[in-house]
């Protein structure tokens, strides 16, 4: 048996037991992709990630992202806590690119003035791509709100994705501290859009200038609710942008978190490009635990 060593840091907050939790397992190259699933259900996390040996030695790392149930293309979380955790091994690491299903991520490294590691910035690894809007009536019905919390003045639900899709929707300020998801509802709304590959993974928010509270529900892949999802923010930064033709850029600060109380704070930019619009989140970790693992 081999022991790996772990490390949990809160991703997302300057404070320990808020943002969201990380679970990051170094040099897991002989592990199996049943193995790796097996330690991330027992960390009972979002995500937990893999740290491996990169394909191309230009890059970092490979990084493998499982939540409680499944292997991800991508998540933002993820990537801000992994280069956090290297960044503490690794004095001199300034850049990390990661290999992940998705592409190349890129993660900036932000240190204080002793050096030390305090956060992570995150180019995501696709520009936005938007799919097919969703009725109303189903974000309603999964969330057990009436139709008339569902905001569709800006925009209707619609599917949006940088390498991790989920389903965005607008609410009222009352509504989205109502929010109450069922998961039977859930399984109508996977159901009934099956061209969604079996996931639905809805995002929800309110707006108050370039201010936005969110709240992320993903009961079908074991998350009821997600402190911080930065896979989910990137996009609804990029959905806002597009809303507004005449502007190249847009900066958000987006609160998320705070009904379950651990409020977790991202710092999001889209931006146009001759790619498409693309997106960059940043925030801050804070290291909770160390420990090895058996295998």
């Amino acid at each position: 048996m081999k022991a790996l060593i772990f490390f949990t840091v809160d991703v997302f907050t300057q404070t320990r037991f808020s943002g969201n939790p990380l679970a990051v397992v170094l040099d897991a190259d002989t592990l199996d992709k049943p193995t790796m699933q097996a330690v991330a259900a027992e960390f009972n996390l979002s995500e937990t990630t893999f740290v491996t040996a990169p394909a191309d030695p230009a890059n970092t790392a490979k990084v493998r992202i499982f939540n409680r149930s499944a292997e991800m293309a991508f998540a933002g979380h993820p990537m801000v806590g992994t280069a956090f955790v290297l960044a503490q091994q690794q004095p001199d690491l300034a850049i990390a690119l990661f290999e992940v299903p998705a592409g190349i991520v890129r993660v900036e490294i932000h240190r204080d003035g002793d050096g030390a590691p305090v956060g992570a910035s995150v180019t995501v690894p696709q520009p936005l791509s938007l799919g097919e809007t969703i009725a109303p009536e189903i974000v309603a019905r999964a969330l057990q709100l009436d139709r008339s919390d569902v905001v569709t003045a800006h925009h209707l639900p619609i599917v949006a994705s940088n390498g991790n899709p989920f389903v965005i929707a607008e609410l009222t300020r009352d509504a989205l501290s109502r929010c109450d998801p069922s998961l039977a509802a859930f399984r109508e709304a996977r159901d009934a859009y099956p061209q969604l590959g079996g996931r639905f993974a809805l995002h929800v928010y309110c707006r108050v200038g370039q201010m936005l509270q969110a709240r992320m529900f993903a009961p079908l892949s074991g998350t009821w609710e997600d402190p911080a999802t930065g896979s989910a923010n990137t996009p609804l930064a990029g959905l806002l942008l597009s809303l507004d033709p005449g502007a190249q850029d847009a900066r958000f600060e987006i609160h998320q978190g705070v009904e379950m109380g651990r409020p977790s704070l991202l710092h999001v930019e889209a931006r146009r490009t001759s790619e498409g619009i693309v997106a960059s989140l940043r925030g801050s970790c804070v290291p909770v635990l160390r420990g090895e693992i058996t295998i």
